[in-house]
């Protein structure tokens, strides 16, 4: 008697789904996706090709090397993905979210949202990142349904410092900030 193997192990059914899957038609439409990664891998090489010469002390490889990079990465997927589904693969269907699509739309959140961001870019010159980012971020958290007012103030003012800060000192992009403009 020989010893039960792995495949022994498997359901009938799981050999059968599984054979099933990689001997269907492949599904054409992904030949499309492959074709658009190999272009805009070969698009970001060409591109990235174009670049001058640009070193310096500080940074004797240059900027060509990180697109070339992606850009060989992107031609290596697209051709990966091709072979995947000429040999049948096919990617498992999303099982989706536990959502009711029949449900309308909030449109009072949608409002909301929108109203905060719209709130942000109006004072953000007037009254700077610090104090509009803290409207922006309390704004948003209320519109999605958070109440606890006063934890929420606190966070946002918080965020909207680390970002100012992290804008100003670890990328040297100034933040306006406006009211606050002596003090931060």
């Amino acid at each position: 008697m020989t010893p039960p193997t792995a495949a022994d192990d498997r359901p009938p059914v799981a050999d059968a789904l599984d054979g099933a899957a990689r001997t269907a038609k492949p599904d054409r439409a992904q030949y499309g996706v492959c074709a658009f990664l190999a272009v805009v891998g070969a698009l970001v090489i060409v591109d990235a090709l174009r670049i001058g010469h640009a070193i310096s002390s500080a940074d004797p490889i240059g900027p060509k090397p990180v697109p070339i990079l992606l850009g060989a990465l992107l031609l290596v997927v697209a051709a990966i993905y091709a072979v995947d589904v000429a040999r049948g693969g096919a990617g498992e269907p999303e099982a989706g979210e536990d959502v009711d699509l029949s449900s309308p739309i909030d449109w009072r959140t949608v409002l909301l949202l929108i109203g905060a961001f719209l709130v942000n870019a109006v004072l953000i010159d007037r009254l700077g990142w610090v104090i509009s980012g803290t409207l922006l971020f309390w704004g948003s958290a209320f519109a999605l349904g958070n109440r606890h007012h006063i934890r929420n103030l606190l966070i946002a003012v918080a965020l909207s410092l680390i970002t100012f800060y992290t804008f100003a000192i670890g990328l040297g992009v100034n933040l306006p900030a406006g009211v606050l403009q002596g003090i931060l």
